[in-house]
């Protein structure tokens, strides 16, 4: 018998790091009420985590958020690259790429593009918009102890402010912890990978002098690269604040105490090749990289997301990338299975899909780091050796072989060689660009709220009638649209072929952009195919 609780509530988010402010956002945006309680007093104020990728900021395009994260980044909007150069002080060293997106090839890809975003800037946004959206977040307030049952889970938050100790039950418990995570340890899942690669210890630090010795060069990070002063360099403004990653040896007794100013200030002068730079430290932080990944993504009603899931090496961004896009995948399935037109099986597809990406990715992060050579990292043998190149595949071009979708090739890979959104089963659908009315919008931003059916007007083959009957009739969340009649293309793109299929054909999209089903053509009863389609795919047999 358990005691009455305090608070009851669908959605409890334990974490209000990146990952547990978008899982707030993308809840709050398909009604699902939650509460979100984070141990420290606010968000983050050290910057860090910068770099936001493509998917990412399709998902906060959706989220109706993009353009306050990229107001919040104006700071750094011109700045591009990684710089690798034994000194500042001249013109050596090289890039090891200039730009992001050379040419602008990714506009015909996708409505968004990357944005470089710190962690203490980005955070504020996600904040604002959870609260805007009703989310009922709680700074300074600390999980202590959990329980669950085949209906619930109890959760024994503590007020640190007061110390009153309160009770939360929720449906589903969502863990956004961090690395260290203490409910992954209660739930006693284990980790799997090469584990801590390197560590470092981040300082944030005030120069006017560094914007002269910089120049014109507007990196995302510069590696330095002297060999007794290596580490990396980036802009916080590129002006008068900027950050400096040390390299920092645990494993050979090295202690943070050994830090002091007058080390780092020392230190960075050596790498920047300026004897005489001004240099005012105003924080420091310690962090570790690693590589493992959690052997499940829950138990029970308690989820993983992020940190939590998986470690990477920062090399790339693809850990807070990862992370919140862990939340988006799972944001859906919540509200799915809490607003009942999806069974609670729906639920069991979000490790199936994320773990896969979360191991393709971390080993990726880790190759990404050898070929930049990142301070500090002397890789193990074996650790880092994966597949290198470009990184779009793996941003953008990740699929899901097996979950909730029907017809995928389970015989590819989880991230391919080459990056292919054609409208496969698995994989993010592709972007078109569409008129609604005077509204110009891209197909990606049909999908949020519901399942979607496109179809094409032109055709007879009744896949868009079935659909219509089905959201009428039944509490599955579908919203059917005709290509050239509903939405019409903005550009001679015909959108079967683009999807991969013919004008007679039917392409059912998830509510996170992913493709859940396709068929190629007409069929003798669209209705009941459908039908069986959508049990099959939202675990309602």
């Amino acid at each position: 018998m358990h005691q009455k609780a305090d608070h009851r509530i669908p959605v409890l988010i334990v974490g209000g790091s990146l990952v547990g402010l978008s899982m707030s956002v993308f809840l709050g945006r398909l009604g699902v009420r939650h509460m979100l309680v984070e141990r420290h007093s606010g968000t983050s104020h050290h910057p860090r985590g910068r770099g936001n990728n493509v998917r990412t900021m399709e998902l906060f395009r959706v989220a109706g958020i993009e353009q306050d994260i990229r107001a919040a980044a104006s700071l750094l909007a011109d700045n591009h690259g990684i710089l690798q150069t034994p000194t500042l002080v001249d013109d050596a060293g090289e890039w090891l790429f200039k730009h992001i997106d050379p040419g602008g090839g990714l506009a015909r890809l996708s409505p968004s593009g990357w944005c470089l975003c710190s962690q203490n800037d980005l955070e504020p946004v996600l904040l604002d918009s959870a609260r805007q959206l009703g989310g009922n977040l709680r700074y300074y307030h600390e999980l202590e102890s959990f329980e669950q049952d085949a209906g619930k889970v109890t959760a024994y938050v503590r007020n640190r402010e007061t110390d009153e100790l309160y009770t939360v039950r929720a449906d589903y418990l969502v863990a956004a912890d961090g690395p260290r995570s203490p409910v992954r340890d209660r739930l006693g899942i284990t980790q799997s990978g090469p584990g801590e690669l390197f560590a470092n210890v981040s300082v944030t630090f005030r120069s006017k002098l560094l914007a002269d010795v910089v120049g014109e060069r507007r990196f995302i990070c510069c590696y330095l690269t002297d060999e007794e002063a290596d580490g990396a360099l980036l802009p916080v403004d590129n002006q008068e604040r900027w950050v400096f990653h040390v390299p920092w040896h645990p494993e050979h007794g090295e202690t943070l105490a050994e830090f002091t100013e007058e080390r780092l200030g020392r230190h960075i002068r050596r790498a920047v090749g300026a004897p005489d730079l001004d240099i005012e430290v105003t924080g420091k932080a310690s962090w570790r990289a690693a590589e493992r990944v959690a052997d499940r993504y829950g138990h029970g009603r308690v989820l993983l997301a992020g940190d939590s899931a998986h470690e990477m090496s920062p090399t790339g961004a693809f850990g807070s990338n990862t992370g919140i896009q862990d939340a988006h995948n799972l944001a859906w399935k919540l509200a799915a299975v809490l607003d009942g037109w999806a069974g609670p099986g729906l639920l069991e597809t979000y490790g199936a899909e994320r773990r896969p990406v979360a191991l393709t990715t971390s080993a990726r992060a880790s190759a990404r780091s050898v070929e930049h050579s990142h301070p500090g990292f002397a890789p193990a043998p074996g650790v880092g050796g994966g597949r290198r190149g470009g990184i779009l595949n793996v941003v953008l071009g990740y699929r899901y072989p097996e979950g909730a979708v029907i017809g995928a090739d389970r015989e590819q890979p989880v991230v391919p060689e080459t990056l292919r959104l054609t409208g496969d089963p698995g994989t993010r659908a592709p972007h078109q660009w569409l008129r609604r009315g005077a509204k110009r919008l891209s197909t990606l931003d049909l999908y949020e709220r519901s399942l979607v059916l496109l179809t094409d007007a032109r055709s007879d083959a009744g896949w868009h009638e079935a659909a219509r009957r089905i959201a009428d009739t039944d509490v599955v969340h579908l919203a059917p649209y005709r290509i050239g009649t509903d939405l019409t293309p903005d550009d001679d793109t015909d959108w079967a072929t683009a999807h991969g299929t013919t004008p007679d054909g039917a392409v059912l999209v998830r509510p996170d952009g992913y493709v859940a089903w396709r068929a190629s053509g007409a069929v003798r009863d669209p209705e009941p195919t459908l039908r069986k389609v959508l049990a099959t795919l939202l675990c309602k047999g």
